[in-house]
């Protein structure tokens, strides 16, 4: 697969980014879990179909010391045993603010008191801002068809 535009290359582009990237640090920066992070970012870049984003978050996540079962079992982590009640409740909010345009009314109110029983509001917040960037990251990877599998990791810091 060719890349329709190297969003790098281009000054509105490049402009644009450094704001994304900018509200992704602060998320990064936040008390939100590091591992809730990586598990968010993994699940919402495989339902998006970006494929840039899913190596980028998997080998991340291995880095940053996650185990590769749960790396590996993200995408059906309602059937799976490793994950805390907390990352359950992350995966769950990640799925549906991903999803909002399948669901009329958008986050379901329990879906947001369950995120709202394992965490604070600050960590809500980059909760979602965290959900709201990657989606917007993986849109841009996704139409511009960047291609997957040369990321290294913390390549972007």
């Amino acid at each position: 697969m060719d890349m329709r535009l190297d969003f790098f290359a281009r000054p509105v582009s490049v402009k644009a980014l450094k704001h994304i990237v900018s509200a992704g640090k602060a998320v990064a920066d936040s008390t939100l879990p590091r591992a809730t992070l990586e598990l968010v970012a993994l699940r919402v870049s495989q339902i998006n179909g970006c494929g840039y984003c899913v190596d980028m978050h998997t080998k991340d996540a291995v880095h940053a010391g996650e185990t590769p079962q749960r790396v590996n079992l993200v995408a059906v982590w309602r059937e799976a045993t490793v994950f805390t009640d907390a990352e359950r409740a992350a995966l769950e909010l990640a799925e549906q603010g991903t999803r909002i345009a399948d669901a009329a009314g958008g986050v379901p109110d329990e879906v947001w008191a369950n995120a709202a029983k394992h965490y604070d509001e600050d960590q809500l917040a980059a909760l979602v801002s965290a959900v709201a960037v990657l989606n917007a990251l993986n849109r841009l990877n996704v139409i511009t068809q960047r291609p997957a599998g040369d990321y290294q990791p913390g390549q972007f810091g």
